[in-house]
């Protein structure tokens, strides 16, 4: 074989793999991502250590490892679980949580009980009973802006706290667990490798901290 045919051997590989690459961010950017629960907030629809696919088609589409990205033209509806970016000084966290109250809704909270325009919200979702202590003053949500909840209401930061999500922060929506590992909070969180690391081992060798159930659970 002479170089010129190995120069266009090598070549040919070169440009496979480039198109591998681009097919990934093309996926990672604008189709499916990754994203593990790391707190309690939503239980019991998602639990710590659920494994999740996130479809962004038709809401964001973003440069992979950046935070570049541009809004789509999907627009999501009340009771839907949405993934966007934490509407919080100087955060770079995705949260995930319920979308309670649309654009011109009016929202307030008596005594636990979500009312939406002046009517009770009904919400079988919710990890619990309504609190009696759970109150939350009448609002108008502003247009292009969300209001949204944990369904573990009592254990949650949420609207109620820091405010309305807007609507260029929403970046997807949850499609299916494709798994589902028991393991301490601290595993999940951002940056905990090691812990994260020590779980999935854990799993390997004791299958039972495998959520069996929860695989291909969809939304």
């Amino acid at each position: 074989m002479n170089r010129d045919s190995i120069g266009r051997g090598v070549a040919r590989e070169l440009l496979s793999w480039i198109w591998v690459a681009l097919a990934f961010l093309l996926i990672t950017g604008t189709m499916v991502q990754a994203r593990v629960i790391p707190s309690g907030s939503m239980e019991r629809t998602l639990l710590v250590g659920d494994h999740l696919l996130m479809s962004r088609l038709g809401y964001d589409a973003s440069l992979p490892f950046t935070r570049f990205h541009v809004r789509l033209w999907r627009e999501p509806h009340r009771q839907q679980v949405i993934i966007f970016r934490a509407p919080l000084p100087g955060s770079d966290e995705d949260y995930i949580k319920r979308l309670i109250g649309m654009p011109g809704d009016t929202v307030q909270i008596q005594r636990g009980i979500v009312f939406i325009n002046g009517a009770p919200l009904t919400e079988p979702y919710r990890n619990a009973a309504p609190n009696p202590a759970d109150n939350f003053a009448l609002v108008t949500i502003p247009a292009h802006n969300f209001f949204v909840l944990g369904d573990n209401r009592d254990d949650s930061y949420d609207s109620r706290y820091w405010g309305f999500v807007p609507e260029d922060n929403i970046i997807g929506t949850p499609v299916v667990i494709y798994m589902s590992v028991e393991a301490s909070d601290d595993a999940w969180q951002p940056g905990q490798v090691r812990e994260r690391l020590h779980a999935y081992l854990s799993a390997l060798v004791h299958p039972r901290l495998v959520r069996w159930q929860r695989l291909f659970t969809t939304f």
